[in-house]
Formats: C-alpha cells, sequence, structure tokens
C-alpha cells in the first residue's frame, strides 16, 4: 500500500515514497508485482482474512482505509458490507481503485489525503487501517497518532520487524538509497517501539500476526504455495514464526 500524503520533504527534496507512487506506470503495475503469482495471492488472502476476522462484523462498519494505493483492501472490506472511505497520496493510484470500484460495482468513497494529517474528525469511523504505509511514512509516529485519533474502536497497520530477516534487507536498500540507486527503501519497526507509540494515544494490541520467516522476496522466487505453507508452518510450529515473523499486522484497540 501506497503511504498517503502530499508530499512531505526530507533534505530539499519529496520523499522517495511519494515520488515512487506518482509514476502511472507504477500505479497500473501494482497489483501485478505486489499479488500477481500464486504466492502474491497467497499474501492477499491472507492480508483480507485477518482483516475481515478483526473488523467483523462487516455490514454497518464505518473504515478508512489510509494509503489505500489501489484499493484491494478498501473493495473487499466495501465488498463485505462495510462503509469505506479510501484515501492515498497518488491520484494515479486511486485512479486504479476508482476504476476497479467502477468495474466491480462496489461503492467506494475515495479521495487524496496525507497519512500524517488525516482530513476526518476526532472518533469519526469505527476502525483505521493502514497497510504498507508505516514503513515508507516520513513520520511513521505521527501517522499512527492520526489513526488513533480518527478511530473510535480499532486501529489495524503492518509493519517489517526489525526482530526478522527484514532488517538486513532493509539496511541494504538504505544504503543503495544513499549512493543514488533506484530503489523503494523502507524502515524496520520494533514491537515495543509500535506498542509504545498506539499506547501513547490510549490504545493497547490485543493482536500480533507475524506471517513469514523466510523472506517474501524468496518464497515468490520459489514461488510455490506448497513449499510456503510447509516451510512457514513448520518454522511455527516451533516457534521461530512468533519470534522473527515478518511482515507483522497487529490489532490495536481503544
Amino acid at each position: 500500500m501506497t503511504p498517503a500524503g502530499g508530499p512531505p520533504r526530507a533534505g530539499g527534496r519529496a520523499h522517495y515514497s511519494y515520488r515512487h507512487y506518482a509514476d502511472p506506470q507504477v500505479a497500473e503495475g501494482f497489483d501485478a508485482l505486489r499479488f500477481g503469482g500464486p504466492i502474491g495471492r497467497l499474501l492477499l488472502e491472507d492480508q483480507q482474512a485477518i482483516l475481515t476476522e478483526a473488523l467483523a462484523p462487516l455490514p454497518g462498519r464505518t473504515v478508512v482505509d489510509v494509503g489505500s494505493g489501489t484499493g484491494r483492501a478498501a473493495l473487499a472490506l466495501a465488498a463485505g458490507g462495510a462503509s469505506v472511505i479510501a484515501l492515498d497520496a497518488s491520484s494515479q493510484m486511486l485512479a486504479v481503485a476508482r476504476r476497479r470500484a467502477g468495474e466491480t460495482g462496489v461503492a467506494l468513497g475515495l479521495g487524496m489525503s496525507d497519512a500524517h494529517a488525516l482530513p476526518l474528525a476526532d472518533r469519526s469511523v469505527d476502525a483505521a487501517v493502514c497497510l504498507r504505509v508505516l514503513m515508507h511514512a516520513l513520520q511513521w509516529e505521527q501517522c499512527v497518532a492520526e489513526l488513533c485519533r480518527v478511530a473510535r474502536w480499532r486501529v489495524i497497520v503492518d509493519y517489517p520487524a526489525a526482530a526478522s530477516l527484514a532488517f538486513f534487507e532493509s539496511a541494504a536498500r538504505r544504503l543503495w538509497q544513499r549512493t543514488g540507486r533506484p530503489v523503494e527503501a523502507y524502515r524496520v519497526l520494533s514491537h515495543r517501539a509500535v506498542a509504545r507509540a498506539f499506547a501513547a494515544h490510549g490504545f493497547r494490541i490485543t493482536q500480533r500476526r507475524p506471517q513469514f520467516v523466510l523472506t517474501t522476496r524468496l518464497h515468490k522466487r520459489v514461488n510455490r504455495p506448497g513449499f510456503t505453507r510447509g516451510v512457514e508452518g513448520a518454522l511455527a510450529a516451533v516457534g521461530l514464526q512468533r519470534l522473527f515473523g515478518s511482515p507483522v499486522t497487529i490489532v490495536a484497540e481503544r
């Protein structure tokens, strides 16, 4: 999911994540890159299952999806009966979401917004969803503060865990970025830091769902759901997924 917002600036240059998702080609190819192939579909199915379970029952539920990108999560929630507002920084990404909503006949509110300053009143929605945003956001704690401000009940976010193999990939990408290479860098977060950020706004973590011990990149290279389910199941059975799994999806409750 892309970061929502109109471009904050770092070091006199627009933040890389805003530039990246403003590219029409990136927007059109986003779903195929992220969710294409058997492992991509597995990722999407797991994500949708977590959201549906955490926000049940969906009918009548009001939800804002911050950094909605092409609207995959927002459309799934709306199709299940929730009233959903999808916000994103990129008009190109929102154009894909708007087209998809029209093609599927799903009612979806859409708007451009900054995740650091949401255009919603305090506690104006039941829940806020924010996927694949904190890892890129300029000030991730401020994004958490905004999600907590607008949600009456629950907030759902995900992030790459510091205690995982994602730590090494993140470090490599940040190094490549400093050399001027065109790479989408990201940060990893510790469970303690995330819990502290939510606690500062009156929320506690009620669920923590780690996904893979091995990297998503590796699973996509092997590209066999049976391998992924088997290996990750075995690692989970001995407790490694709980300790080192990533990305982690959390549910925080007021």
